[in-house]
């Protein structure tokens, strides 16, 4: 074991559309709006997923993308595969369960055994991290201590994305804008479950690069956390 308290650097990367939404409506897969993104900045997503040791998304994501989360548009070794699943509910047929790439599924106790030796059947390693659900601070240690995870991206959904700011575990976000608007109010934006009354609580960003890659506006921010 390492020593406790350590964490992987985490990275937030995400496609936002004008009005910062992530999908088109509810239920949507992102790739209906990613499939506009420029060649250029797809490239980009697989070079930085290349440059980490794990990448990270929900389980409700993997149920509605079916992503395989590999790199594929440059050379590099894809990174460790990191769902949150805390009743290991993840489908039979998801593509993160084939060989393409290492899988580690973070469970609660909750957890049917069953489901648990399946996935583990499927080559899979299964965490314990949490009792009534995802320990994410605990998982963060593990995959630092346990899977040698120095750097980490997060490519989540709008809970995934608002647990991992509220445990204050990402320490930079970049955002590729899409040029769109497709409003509703209950349309996934980046970060859901988040009210915040005080601006002193504002999780603030400071902007440390901004630049074209293809026809997209990409933007990069630290992350500064109010004080506790």
């Amino acid at each position: 074991m390492g020593d406790p308290g350590h964490r992987p650097h985490v990275l937030l990367m995400s496609e936002i559309t004008a009005d910062g939404r992530l999908t088109l409506k509810r239920g949507a897969s992102s790739k209906i709006l990613m499939k506009y993104m420029s060649h250029e900045t797809e490239v980009l997503l697989h070079r930085t997923r290349a440059a980490c040791d794990a990448i990270m998304v929900g389980a409700n994501t993997i149920r509605i993308d079916n992503s395989f989360l590999t790199v594929r548009l440059v050379e590099g070794k894809s990174p460790l595969r990191v769902v949150p699943s805390s009743l290991a509910d993840i489908p039979d047929d998801a593509n993160v369960l084939g060989p393409a790439a290492p899988t580690l599924i973070a469970v609660s106790s909750r957890a049917p055994t069953e489901r648990v030796a399946a996935l583990r059947a499927r080559g899979v390693s299964v965490v314990p991290c949490g009792e009534d659900r995802i320990n994410l601070v605990s998982l963060m240690e593990t995959l630092w201590n346990d899977f040698s995870v120095r750097r980490m991206m997060v490519e989540g959904g709008p809970t995934l994305n608002w647990h991992m700011l509220h445990h204050r575990l990402v320490d930079e976000i970049r955002l590729i804008h899409l040029p769109f608007i497709v409003g509703g109010d209950d349309t996934p934006s980046l970060v859901g479950g988040m009210h915040i009354d005080r601006e002193e609580d504002m999780i603030r960003l400071t902007l440390k690069a901004h630049y074209l890659c293809g026809t997209n506006l990409v933007t990069e921010y630290d992350v500064i956390y109010p004080r506790e």
